[in-house]
């Protein structure tokens, strides 16, 4: 006996449909009701369109009349339409240690600035070595100096916290309202536009 074939992707067409009565629904919206599979099969030939079954668990189960390619292009479609519109938040990481030197400090500095421009999150990590665990208030204090000079881009999504030997703390960027043209300036535009 041959193993039964896999089941594919999407809702069942055409002959893949089992049940021997559907409630047809036509490509416009129109009802016709309960009819064998025979007879739906017959109207969608004669119409050209495929018959799909969009609710398979209803008695008896509901079948529409439509183009399936062109509905499946259109899925299609929608899909990576959405995924261009999601956007992606990086995460980025600066390491320090807890003796850093002023200058380092600012280079680290720019870099986080630089990621928080451009919508990336930071993760600050201050790394701990040897007898440096017994003073981790020093990580602390970096990282309260950091959070205090970033204050005007970012907000501490995660406040500092130890973990093994680092010291971690998460910065987000701020969102900032985009700023409305004044409608001054709203007309200065429109004028400009126009003389073009």
């Amino acid at each position: 006996m041959p193993a039964p074939a896999p089941a594919k992707d999407g809702p069942r067409i055409n002959e893949d449909i089992r049940a021997r009565t559907i409630l047809l629904i036509g490509d416009d919206g129109h009802k016709y009701g309960e009819l064998g599979i025979d007879e739906g099969r017959a109207i969608a030939e004669e119409k050209g369109f495929d018959l799909v079954e969009v609710s398979p668990e209803a008695q008896p189960p509901v079948v529409k009349l439509m183009d399936y390619g062109k509905f499946k292009y259109e899925q299609q479609k929608k899909q990576a339409e959405a995924r261009k519109k999601q956007k992606v938040i990086e995460l980025k990481e600066i390491k320090m240690r807890p003796k850093i030197d002023p200058h380092d400090y600012g280079i680290k500095k720019g870099h986080v600035v630089r990621f928080l421009q451009s919508g990336a999150r930071v993760k600050v990590t201050i790394m701990f070595r040897g007898r440096e665990m017994a003073h981790t208030e020093l990580g602390r204090k970096l990282l309260d100096r950091l959070t205090g000079d970033l204050q005007e881009l970012a907000t501490v999504e995660t406040y500092p916290k130890l973990d093994g030997r680092n010291m971690v703390m998460l910065l987000a960027p701020l969102k900032r309202p985009v700023p409305k043209a004044t409608p001054k300036e709203a007309r200065a535009e429109a004028s400009a536009e126009a003389a073009q």
